[in-house]
């Protein structure tokens, strides 16, 4: 049976699997990718993961700087693709994704419609979610909410953290979309629409204030923040040591113990038996990796051989 044509559209490590497995299998026409960013002392370039993978096996790559360029457009309609399969790229104008005859594909990192946006597996961990999954669905005006073609569950361990699920719902989601295309370019399946009602859990883009952590929150809340943004970006806080506010991000963290704290000592440091303990409403919880402000990451002991905590030092 002849292989379906395909175009990827795809920027970070996330998508690497699917582009690889695609490539085994099928026929890539072309990779769209994001520009190069230039970052550090000199302003070097940096190629981003898809780029470099596609440099490495040979495949035509194209980095537009305007998605919607006549010029862009044109070229990838020429190339007669069967369909466009995107995995974490920027949102498509509809004069690109109703190219393909057989559509264009979208693999999302949740099981739609729970978690659409910017950053499912973060808020699925923050959430404390015990599912989760990857679907694959027809992309149309609105984000995230084509008709789903696939889905398949992947279960959230209780070690799982950003970088553990990533990693996990990147390599389930490649094997997915390799039944979609197949499925897709037979022509035996059907769709399911999305429900516009009811309870839908979101995925907003990630910033400054839903990173934070909020030390009123229930303990379970806190330690699924902390997991949810481990090893990147990172939750963070206001550690107040002394006369002193200083930034820390809490990148590993469990539960020391469970029991009732007064509210006024909600936030309090203790240190024990070189370990940072920090006081919330249903217990304490063991920060074992911090990061203070700019300085390296570093486990609560190492931490400890330098840095004095005063005994009144809060999180704020």
């Amino acid at each position: 049976m002849k292989k379906p044509n395909i175009i990827f559209f795809g920027t970070p490590k996330f998508a690497v699997k699917s582009l690889d497995d695609i490539n085994k299998n099928f026929n890539v026409l072309c990779v769209v990718t994001s520009q190069d960013k230039k970052s550090g002392r000199g302003l070097r370039v940096n190629q981003n993961e898809i780029k470099k993978f596609s440099l490495k096996n040979n495949l035509l790559i194209r980095q537009p700087e305007d998605i919607r360029n006549n010029n862009f457009i044109e070229e990838i309609r020429s190339m007669n693709a069967d369909m466009f399969i995107v995995v974490a790229f920027k949102k498509l104008p509809k004069e690109i994704f109703t190219i393909p005859k057989l559509g264009t594909i979208n693999l999302h990192a949740s099981l739609l419609p729970n978690y659409r946006g910017a950053a499912p597996i973060n808020w699925a961990l923050i959430n404390n979610e015990k599912v989760t999954g990857v679907t694959t669905f027809f992309i149309n005006e609105k984000i995230d909410q084509g008709d789903i073609i696939l889905y398949e569950k992947v279960a959230i361990k209780d070690d799982d953290d950003y970088g553990s699920l990533y990693n996990k719902l990147s390599y389930t989601g490649a094997k997915l979309l390799l039944k979609t295309i197949s499925t897709v370019y037979k022509g035996d399946f059907k769709t399911k629409k999305q429900p516009s009602v009811g309870e839908i859990r979101k995925a907003p883009k990630l910033d400054s204030k839903n990173t934070r952590i909020n030390w009123e929150d229930k303990i379970e809340r806190i330690l699924g923040t902390i997991r949810g943004l481990s090893p990147y970006p990172g939750s963070w806080t206001i550690l107040r040591n002394g006369d002193k506010k200083i930034r820390m991000k809490i990148i590993k963290a469990d539960l020391h113990r469970i029991t009732s704290f007064d509210k006024k000592d909600i936030g309090k440091v203790s240190i024990i038996d070189n370990k940072i303990l920090v006081t919330t409403i249903g217990g304490q919880i063991n920060c074992s990796i911090v990061q203070l402000e700019n300085k390296k990451e570093m486990t609560s002991k190492d931490l400890l051989n330098g840095y004095k905590f005063d005994k009144n030092s809060f999180v704020l």
